[in-house]
């Protein structure tokens, strides 16, 4: 048992939001020159996206990366002794090649894609990342460093263990001096959920690595520059001459961009915004260190320090997204992703965990927390609403829906994104790939209540909106129950099972027949049960349905029904999230040309999952894929290409049914019981298959 800083919860949100505000402040002008930067932008003491016409709010591997590899230590059970190898075996659960997390520079160039590539050839970790079979150039680029920060957090307190985690997370892309720029940033940070004095988080850090490195050296040696010299811009121009990007191999290294970070925390001392100020008018990798000094001097400084100089957090709203094969997963925001960080914290600790509110995704617990809620714009409710974070009856954390002088027919709503959002459709970058996190079948709570001071009664309901045939977004309402001042209510909603039309929102309205001041505050929002849904019985070209699911196929396209192509190996197609559990997914499937073809329950990437198959020439399957395949079944049964079968499996437990055409055809029981829960998927083995129906329902 190890104890844990009081407030650690908080420190982790508060790392997770300045990881992300430095992310989307650098990003606009990523790889800009010092030179460049201050002529067409000055000092960066702000977002500057608006500026350069670009959206906020983006898919980002630096965000992406940090927080999916963790995956691999949730997965191990907080193992503390977690292999590199397994960290590995994690990436090439959670990146859609050529999609998702990484930059795809290709081999020799980009870092990590050089990497993937040793790791899909079956090269495990540490030699995938290794000078020895990449090169040194190769090796000791930045990404080591950009993707370390949730190391750190879940070893609040101890630098020596967050070095050790971060090492084994690094060395399966990188190596040499990379590693140990990530190895002093995650000591820093773990240090600084119990220390602030900047000299000491950075002695400790660099005791943690050789003397001899050039990392060391040259943050020593940028100290000493920094106490001489009194002016960053002189120290900058120092840092070009000796540690610049001219002075090594590649087009993103290391030593340059961990120099900037030093260089920041001196002469920012502390201070978020002058910190940030300084990183990002530097120049170089401007989101990498943002981002990783953000995560720092959140920690550090706790949500406080986010809150002085400009609004940082407001435009931000908590939004983020996690481009990985885990398509439920990318929707999210800064607490969730601080509730999944904080948990690991508290397992590596041996401290159980209590999840806020009983675990409900939206409980608004941290201080100033939105979790992605914003005002709905639409013409009835412009303007009507101001949101803020606040504290119910009973001093929790709740949001606030806040009203001046409300009456019909004016319309308060608050929404928030649980698909892609139509501002993300054609986002620049990495294309934004996502599953719905609510579907049909499905209900969502709410429990709000009204303050005492409220001057009248309101009108609060649910509301949803869906993506149409033509990906229109078309609005409906549930039942609206009467909130009088001081009262507090449970809304519940269940979305009627059918045909999936994904929901891209969902939110709670205010409204009412009279004039009335006030606000409606929302004290936990979520969603239970499982899904039941089937496809269309033909998809309308551009139809969003094709959107929610994530997949690594060669090919998946809409010709009125899904084509699935491989043109070698297993491919998967999924839908769903992590919550569901006893399922029953039924699809119609014709292989034109393939080795085999089936379905697939409580996916959890694409190398974790149970699934039932039709295999060449004459087999009925069921596997469990954790990386490795384990056969739990099977049986003889003679299958052709071109004839549609009606492929069914049944999860209750650990218990599998499978039926082909309506008859129990197999069954197998995990007595591992590996995975508990988990999305739905369809797959192909080389080749071509068409879907002719798909549905997902409640096991019997």
């Amino acid at each position: 048992m190890k104890s844990l800083p009081s407030d650690y919860y908080e420190r982790v949100y508060a790392g997770v939001l300045g990881k992300i505000i430095g992310v989307y402040l650098g990003r606009p002008f990523e790889q800009w020159s010092h030179h460049r930067i201050e002529e067409e932008l000055g000092e960066v003491d702000y977002y500057v996206h608006d500026r350069l016409g670009v959206p906020l709010i983006v898919t980002d591997d630096d965000i992406s990366g940090t927080f999916a590899f963790l995956r691999a230590l949730e997965e191990s059970g907080a193992d503390p002794d977690l292999t590199p190898a397994r960290i590995g075996r994690g990436w090439l659960n959670a990146i859609i090649e050529g999609e998702s997390i990484l930059w795809w520079g290709g081999l020799g160039c980009s870092t990590e894609h050089t990497a993937f590539l040793r790791l899909k050839a079956g090269i495990e970790a540490p030699a995938s990342g290794s000078i020895a079979l990449n090169g040194k150039i190769v090796a000791e680029q930045i990404g080591a460093q950009i993707f370390i920060d949730g190391w750190a957090m879940v070893c609040p307190g101890d630098p020596e263990r967050a070095a050790e985690l971060a090492r084994r997370a690094a060395v399966v892309s990188h190596d040499g001096e990379a590693v140990y720029g990530a190895q002093v940033i995650a000591a820093m940070e773990a240090l600084a959920f119990v220390e602030t004095d900047l000299d000491v988080l950075t002695d400790t850090a660099l005791g943690l690595i050789p003397s001899g490195s050039v990392i060391h050296r040259s943050v020593q040696e940028i100290r000493e520059w920094c106490a001489r010299d009194g002016d960053w811009r002189r120290t900058l121009g120092r840092i070009h001459g000796k540690y610049g990007y001219d002075q090594f191999g590649g087009g993103c290294h290391i030593v340059p961009n961990h120099a900037l970070i030093h260089l920041a925390l001196q002469y920012g001392n502390g201070d978020f915004q002058r910190s940030q100020m300084i990183v990002n008018t530097a120049g170089y990798d401007t989101d990498c260190n943002a981002g990783n000094l953000g995560c720092l001097l959140g920690i550090r400084n706790g949500l406080k320090g986010l809150d002085t100089g400009p609004g940082w957090r407001d435009p931000v709203a908590d939004r983020l997204f996690l481009a990985t094969s885990d398509g439920g997963g990318v929707i999210t925001d800064a607490v969730q992703v601080a509730d999944r960080v904080a948990r690991l914290g508290y397992s590596l600790a041996g401290v159980r965990w209590t999840a806020p509110k009983d675990g409900t995704r939206f409980h608004f617990t941290p201080d100033g927390s939105v979790q992605g809620f914003v005002a709905d714009e639409d013409p009835e409710s412009a303007g009507v609403l101001t949101l803020g974070h606040g504290r119910t009856k009973a001093g929790q954390g709740c949001l606030e829906l806040r009203f001046e002088a409300l009456a019909a027919p004016r319309i308060g709503r608050a929404r928030v994104a649980t698909f892609i959002p139509p501002e993300s459709l054609k986002m620049s970058g990495y294309r934004l790939e996502a599953s719905p996190v609510l579907y049909p079948g499905q209900t969502v709570t709410a429990v709000v209540e009204a303050p005492a001071g409220n001057t009248g009664s309101v009108e609060v309901a649910l509301y949803r909106m869906e993506y149409e045939e033509d990906a229109s977004l078309k609005r409906w309402v549930g039942e609206p129950v009467s909130l009088d001042p001081g009262a507090r209510r449970e809304l519940r909603w269940t979305l009627e099972p059918g045909i999936l039309r994904p929901v891209a929102f969902v939110g709670v309205q205010v409204g009412s027949t009279e004039t009335v001041s006030g606000c409606v505050r929302i004290d936990r929002m979520g969603w239970e049960g499982e899904p039941a849904f089937r496809l269309p019985e033909r998809l309308a070209p551009g139809s969003m349905v094709s959107r929610a699911f994530v997949h690594d196929m060669d090919q998946f396209f809409n010709w009125n029904r899904f084509w699935m192509i491989s043109n070698g190996g297993r491919r998967v197609a999924s839908i769903g999230t992590r919550d569901w559990r006893d399922i029953r997914v039924s699809a119609v499937l014709s292989a034109q040309l393939a080795e085999g073809t089936g379905v697939a329950v409580r996916y959890q990437g694409l190398r974790r999952y149970y699934a039932m198959m039709l295999e060449a020439p004459d087999r009925l399957a069921i596997l469990k894929v954790d990386h490795e395949v384990e056969r739990l079944a099977e049986v003889k049964w003679a299958w052709e290409l071109g004839i549609s079968y009606r492929l069914e499996l049944a999860v209750i437990g650990n218990r599998l049914v499978g039926s082909v055409d309506g008859s129990p055809r197999i069954e197998a029981t995990d007595r591992d019981d590996t995975f508990k829960s988990g999305g739905a998927a369809l797959l192909v083995d080389s080749g071509a298959v068409v879907v002719g129906a798909f549905e997902v329902a409640p096991a019997d």
